[in-house]
């Protein structure tokens, strides 16, 4: 069995990656993008945090959240939105009527693995490359060409607040882009 322990750090930011059950791509459709977006802000309203970074990619997500000055529990975060969502489904949507025994045990569904993947931010240089993975994820995956390209991301919002040029990691209009570099990162894909 696995010894890892999560970092619980009050007041932190953390990236995290959530991932479907076997990578099956629900969030294709833009009604489960909607009903995501929907649990997430019932999630905020009980227990608030800051959108510093997201994006929802068919078949998981990326975010970047900064809790509260003396809350440590992005675990309950994650843990909530995850029920909420997969309660919103309608039965037609659920993925495999047949469910693993360890599954019915858990009283879990086949919407979302049981685990996820928690990186405390440890600086601005670590925020800064955070961001930029979320931002080109949608390109690293081959779904768009350009972040500017993809809707269901946080980049418009940072275009907006100047963090980023609308043109950024762009290779419309035969652009060469500067693509960033991610090596050594590991972001639980």
């Amino acid at each position: 069995m696995s010894q890892y322990r999560r970092s619980y750090l009050p007041g932190g930011t953390f990236f995290l990656t959530v991932v479907t059950y076997q990578r099956i791509p629900i969030f294709l459709e833009p009604e489960n993008i909607t009903l995501l977006r929907t649990a997430i802000a019932q999630m905020r309203q009980e227990k608030p945090f800051k959108f510093t970074g997201a994006v929802i990619l068919p078949d998981h997500l990326h975010f970047l959240w900064t809790l509260p000055h003396k809350d440590s529990n992005y675990s309950q975060r994650v843990s909530r939105f995850k029920t909420l969502f997969t309660r919103s489904l309608p039965n037609k949507c659920l993925l495999n009527d047949t469910i693993s025994a360890s599954r019915r045990k858990h009283r879990e569904r086949n919407v979302w693995q049981r685990r996820f993947w928690e990186h405390t931010i440890k600086d601005e240089i670590d925020l800064k490359r955070h961001l930029d993975y979320i931002h080109y994820n949608p390109v690293k995956h081959g779904l768009v060409s350009c972040p500017h390209l993809w809707q269901y991301s946080s980049f418009h919002e940072a275009v907006k607040n100047g963090i980023y040029d609308k043109n950024w990691a762009c290779s419309c209009q035969d652009i060469k882009p500067k693509i960033p570099d991610f090596v050594g990162m590991i972001c639980g894909e």
